[in-house]
């Protein structure tokens, strides 16, 4: 994120690149930074003139050092932007000759997702020299609740523990889903709320006593009253609470534990670390802990793989996934 906004602050203040090479796995930061290009580096009285948008599934890499070389008719640069520059893979490296010697008057913009370039070979390197080259990386799962942490500090929000992680738990990685998720949040509610759970079921439609995070609450407690529960409220929607999902949740926090388990230093700072969980949660592992000894969750991880193969449909296809789930809440729970 740091990243990003140096280079949204570059741009806003005028210190342009010949050319910019979005790339990585992430999409999200790919779109955001070239559509703010798109939308800040020409007037808009120009942009008819001075700015195209094409597709790499269109053109050739000759099509476009065609363009980029041509210069400005209205405006001190001419903005190209490649979107869906990754159908051009085969052939990126002849950009290598232009991007020696870019256009100084052509802004060109490659939006080259979910893949990057070979950084041993020459386009890479010239690029570096004469050019942006960034590179937007996937947040692992642990990393998307501090993002969205992050990204509501900016707007004049903040969001609890419990929120941030019912976000990641129903929506994944996916940042431009979370973003989307987000911005409704923030245009119903007033800013320097704090987004609390009851917040998210009531505008996203999240359950926020039913979910995969207050169901791994309730295993660490070995609360079976509250885990059946929410297990019989996952048999009634299974579409929105597909059973793949949860046994791999649940797998995760096991495969946790077991780490926890195995640490020297069990202190707060250390277990967050290692674990790489919010501190607010250490005490939930601190109990299940006492709840589980390693034995019992070496015994559980091996249920859980059992099941994640049920859950895909082998060996079980007569048994429905509400069934699945109450087998296996009976084998970890006892």
């Amino acid at each position: 994120m740091d990243e990003v906004k140096q280079l949204v602050t570059d741009i806003k203040n005028e210190k342009l690149k010949p050319i910019y090479f979005l790339m990585g796995e992430e999409p999200y930061y790919v779109d955001k930074i070239s559509d703010f290009i798109e939308e800040n580096v020409l007037a808009e009285e120009n942009r008819g003139f001075d700015q195209m948008v094409i597709y790499g599934r269109d053109v050739t890499i000759e099509d476009v050092v065609s363009n980029a070389k041509r210069y400005p008719m209205m405006a001190k640069y001419q903005v190209i932007i490649v979107k869906e520059a990754q159908d051009l893979s085969r052939s990126i490296e002849k950009l290598a000759d232009y991007a020696k010697q870019p256009q100084p008057s052509t802004i060109l913009v490659f939006n080259y997702k979910y893949k990057t370039l070979d950084k041993r070979k020459a386009l890479y390197k010239t690029l570096q020299k004469t050019g942006v080259v960034y590179e937007s990386k996937k947040l692992y799962e642990n990393q998307v609740a501090d993002w969205i942490r992050r990204i509501l500090s900016g707007k004049d929000y903040t969001i609890t523990p419990k929120a941030a992680q019912m976000l990641v738990e129903f929506l994944g990685t996916d940042l431009s889903k979370i973003s989307n998720e987000l911005d409704k949040l923030q245009i119903i509610l007033p800013k320097g709320t704090q987004i609390s759970p009851e917040h998210i079921e009531e505008n996203i439609g999240i359950s926020k006593d039913f979910n995969n995070f207050e169901l791994r609450q309730a295993i660490g407690e070995k609360n079976s009253v509250k885990a059946f529960k929410i297990v019989n409220y996952f048999a009634e929607n299974p579409k929105d609470n597909p059973i793949v999902v949860t046994v791999s949740l649940v797998f995760g926090f096991f495969s946790q534990l077991l780490q926890y388990h195995g640490l020297g230093d069990k202190s707060p700072r250390n277990v967050a670390s290692v674990l790489k969980i919010n501190p607010y949660f250490v005490n939930e592992y601190v109990l299940a802990a006492r709840n589980y000894p390693m034995k019992k969750v070496s015994e559980i991880i091996s249920t859980l793989r059992e099941f994640d193969v049920k859950s895909k449909g082998v060996g079980a296809n007569a048994v429905s996934q509400g069934d699945l789930l109450r087998e296996l809440m009976v084998k970890i729970l006892s």
